[in-house]
């Protein structure tokens, strides 16, 4: 089913079996899923790949679970890419879009990358599983582990919106609210991952959680006939989505999928925790800890990236940049999009229209370009609503 071969270090370029339960690589950084393009090339045809039903799983060649048993899934994928035909006429764009990934279970992007690590965890022998969070990741991990009848333990700041703690209530995942933020969940996720067993699926350190991100790419490209948009606005904060459509942007071209032309990349990040946007401006390889972070945007509140080296050679490859904006301007354009298109986009989501503002004001998006933005979850599932 799978073309998986193996693991690579992402710093060291150190190979690792695939068939193993395994988190990061011996230098410490993160993991990539590995696979035989060239005989997928020959064995694989995308446009065959239409006739399958809509999830990310009509990609399972190009994912890493090798046993169709295995898959734990609630029909993920598949989301919608929108033209945006009353906001670009304000914008004076001709060609805006923008990816709903706010249409997946459990309202977020998140689904997409625990499916996958859910699924391939299992296959490999896992048997309980924890998570710190911002929120999103730990309803995710809560209900694939439901569904896989799991027990998963989920860490995340007290200050977290409501519909978060809920959800990882009612499906059955033991929360444990923490004082801090996810760093600080992160900590007590990773001692208490130690002393349980627990396998522990935070951001970047285990391989799996990108491969699910990565199938953005793959259906944004499919969206627009396998040819890539000119820029890509994302909005980050752990950026395994980033990466993971930066990954996959290579994987297509070398199945003959897509050509070589690539997006340039756009990080959209608060003002209040903004360490990748300051990291690429100054030029470093890569970020240092947000003091004091504060959002209202849970999802862009990580001051730690564990994969700020790899978001910024995707920035740099790609001619990409960097943009960090209010919460009053992320508000703004929350309201904005859903008032011009009907889209209630996340506070995350809605920050990548703010952005898009400023990049046409300065001139680093021309009116003729291909703009595709992403929202990543639904804002019914933020605690601040506008009024």
């Amino acid at each position: 089913m799978s073309y998986l071969t193996h693991l690579e270090c992402s710093f060291t370029g150190e190979c690792y079996d695939a068939d193993q339960l395994i988190r990061l690589s011996k230098a410490g950084h993160p993991l990539l899923a590995r696979y035989d393009l060239e005989k997928a090339a020959t064995k694989v045809d995308r446009d065959e790949l239409n006739r399958r039903p809509a999830t990310l799983w009509r990609y399972r060649e190009l994912l890493p679970v090798r046993d169709p048993r295995h898959i734990v899934s609630l029909g993920e994928g598949g989301k919608p890419v929108l033209k945006l035909e009353q906001l670009g006429r304000q914008l004076g764009l001709s060609q805006l879009y923008l990816k709903d990934e706010g249409q997946n279970p459990t309202g977020s992007f998140k689904a997409l990358g625990l499916a996958v690590a859910v699924s391939r965890a299992v296959e490999l022998g896992a048997r309980e599983f924890v998570i710190p969070t911002a929120g999103n990741a730990g309803g995710a991990l809560a209900a694939y582990a439901a569904r896989a009848g799991i027990p998963a333990h989920v860490y995340m700041p007290n200050d977290a919106p409501l519909i978060n703690i809920l959800e990882v209530q009612m499906t059955g995942g033991d929360l444990h609210l923490v004082n801090g933020l996810i760093n600080d969940a992160g900590r007590e996720a990773a001692a208490a991952a130690e002393e349980g067993g627990w396998f522990d699926v935070s951001t970047l350190k285990e391989p799996y959680r990108i491969e699910g991100k990565k199938i953005m790419g793959y259906e944004l490209a499919k969206a627009f006939g396998w040819k890539l948009p000119d820029v890509i606005l994302y909005p980050t904060g752990g950026g395994t989505g980033l990466i993971g459509m930066w990954k996959a942007f290579d994987e297509m071209e070398a199945l003959g999928w897509v050509d070589s032309h690539r997006p340039r990349m756009v990080v959209v990040q608060s003002d209040g925790c903004a360490p990748i946007v300051k990291a690429f401006h100054d030029g470093a390889d890569v970020a240092e800890p947000w003091e004091n972070a504060d959002t209202l945007a849970g999802g862009l509140r990580v001051p730690v990236a564990i994969g700020s080296r790899l978001m910024l050679r995707a920035l740099k490859e790609t001619n990409g940049t960097a943009v960090a904006l209010s919460d009053n301007k992320i508000r703004e354009s929350q309201s904005l999009l859903a008032s011009k298109e009907g889209v209630f986009a996340s506070l995350e989501g809605a920050a990548t229209i703010g952005a898009l503002q400023h990049l046409i004001e300065t001139g680093w998006i021309n009116p003729d370009e291909k703009v595709l933005a992403f929202n990543t979850g639904s804002g019914l599932k933020h605690r601040f609503l506008l009024a």
